[in-house]
């Protein structure tokens, strides 16, 4: 189905003689009494236009399209006719649609495209004058309004995302659902453009009040959402765009994750009988870093009987009262912020806290504060390697505290863990993980600032579970779960994964037959 399709199916119920599509202008329906009328309130930006014109252009007269930028034809949709107009101007390309031949003399009247509620006229949607919306736009019957926190075309991309068993959702503005399957984005045909309306109307029911009004004041929120009928929940980003409103939705389990499935080793399921210090969980965005530690939370929740305090923004995995008390607090619903909630913290008497994200410089140095004090301490980094996430954290602070801090890291810091997501050979995605434990030989190059030779170190510590990032692609590899190609894509050094190869016997080039 063409992208224009949905909005051809709306100019006869509109009583409107044609539909005009002109680059960076709202879709403007012709009305017989001679007023334009938009039919949704955005304008169609110019690369729109272009990938329209690509999929109604017949193969026949797309050289004539490309040699004058002028053609005409007739295009079927179902029983209905549209003659169409493309053309090119100096301001951009046009489309032009006039239905020649109706299917019935009384075409049944369509659902018109949602006009914004009075809760969301704050937002900057550009509106057309009253004076120009005709009377019959308006709907014969009322639809009945979605339930509380549910949405019927919510309830419909949430159980396609299960279905196809991706992780990620994402609704922008004048473009198809598309979801991420394995590390890959795919449009989800079946449900066409969505109008800004049309989402706004989606996220205003989804998103709790609080979350709402950011949204509106801000202009982005973030929250989380249960899904019941999937038997999971959502991390859903609220945010606007040059083209209006979107939403990008993270599927989380309900389930938290088995460290078997995960491939977690030993020495990283050993960091759950840790008593005190601070343990760092590292990657970039979408790498898994809440799966594995979720997944030691759990350990701890099992083998432990403590008191367990989360703070995250949002609550992802929700854990259940096992063998610990556990207490999780949303940063913007339970505290103002991950630093006043982890200051507060040291006063609730945790024995495990863990960080969903170490942002900024004071809440980092809470963190060490409190790992220093007795507390065991789980964080997340956005940071590509073990290695690379001791001097991100010493270079957060000013240069006359750098040398304290180098002492209260070496003294503090138990292991730094770093993943990345590759895709498997079978389908689905694996992490490859690097683990760096902190030896007495670590702590003494931290605290001099010699983080440099900690590879050296690392490459004849395996004994205590160190493993560099290449070391871990080359394993997978090995094992055939992932393609040397893939390895190459997201290992941090080239050249040393390069000869790590060689080293393994592994006969790959990246130049190909060249």
């Amino acid at each position: 189905m063409a992208q224009l399709d949905k909005l051809l199916t709306y100019i006869l119920p509109k009583g409107a003689e044609a539909l005009r599509l002109e680059a960076n202008k709202p879709p403007m329906l012709h009305m017989p009494s001679g007023v334009q009328s938009p039919l949704v309130a955005n304008p169609v930006p110019s690369t729109m236009l272009d990938l329209l014109a690509r999929e109604l252009v017949p193969a026949e007269a797309n050289h004539t399209w490309q040699a004058t930028g002028e053609v005409e034809f007739d295009y079927y949709l179902g029983e209905q006719v549209f003659h169409l107009q493309l053309g090119r101007t100096p301001l951009g390309s046009f489309i032009q649609a006039t239905p020649i031949l109706k299917a019935s003399p009384q075409p049944e009247p369509l659902p018109v495209i949602p006009e914004p509620q009075a809760t969301r006229a704050s937002l900057p949607l550009p509106q057309a004058p009253e004076a120009q919306v005709p009377e019959k736009a308006q709907p014969a019957v009322e639809a009945l309004p979605p339930q509380p926190g549910r949405h019927p075309l919510a309830d419909r991309l949430f159980t396609t995302l299960l279905a196809s068993q991706g992780s990620d959702l994402h609704c922008t503005s004048f473009e198809m659902p598309i979801v991420r399957v394995h590390g890959d984005l795919e449009e989800l045909l079946d449900f066409g453009l969505l109008g800004p309306n049309q989402l706004l109307e989606m996220m205003e029911a989804l998103a709790p009040p609080a979350a709402w009004a950011h949204f509106q004041e801000k202009r982005d929120a973030d929250f989380a959402y249960p899904f019941e009928a999937g038997n999971c929940r959502f991390r859903v980003n609220y945010f606007m765009d040059r083209l209006g409103p979107g939403m990008v939705c993270r599927l989380i389990p309900n389930q938290i994750p088995d460290p078997d499935q995960l491939g977690l080793p030993n020495a990283i399921r050993d960091l759950a009988d840790l008593s005190k210090g601070l343990v760092l969980v590292t990657g970039p965005t979408g790498s898994g870093k809440s799966t594995t530690l979720a997944a030691i939370i759990d350990l701890i929740n099992r083998r432990r009987r403590d008191h367990i305090l989360t703070i995250e923004d949002p609550i992802e995995f929700v854990h259940p009262r096992r063998n610990c008390l556990v207490n999780q607090r949303e940063v913007g619903t339970h505290t103002a912020s991950f630093k006043s909630g982890l200051r507060a913290a040291l006063r609730e008497d945790p024995d495990v806290v863990m960080v969903g994200e170490m942002r900024d410089l004071e809440t980092i140095s809470i963190a060490l504060e409190t790992a220093i004090t007795g507390h065991l301490v789980f964080g997340t980094l956005h940071t590509s390697s073990a290695i690379g996430t001791i001097d991100r954290i010493i270079d957060q602070f000013p240069a006359d505290r750098q040398a304290q801090v180098r002492v209260m890291l070496a003294d503090s810091l138990k292991a730094c863990i770093s993943q990345s997501l590759l895709k498997r050979r079978s389908g689905g995605r694996v992490a490859a993980i690097e683990s760096l434990f902190i030896t007495p030989a670590i702590a003494s190059l931290i605290r001099d600032g010699k983080a440099f030779q900690i590879v050296s170190a690392m490459q004849t510590g395996r004994a205590y579970g160190q493993k560099l990032m290449n070391d871990a692609l080359v394993e997978l590899i090995e094992a055939r779960q992932i393609d040397p190609q893939e390895g190459y894509m997201k290992c941090p050094d080239k050249e040393t994964y390069m000869a790590a190869l060689k080293r393994h016997g592994i006969d790959w080039d990246p130049r190909g037959d060249q």
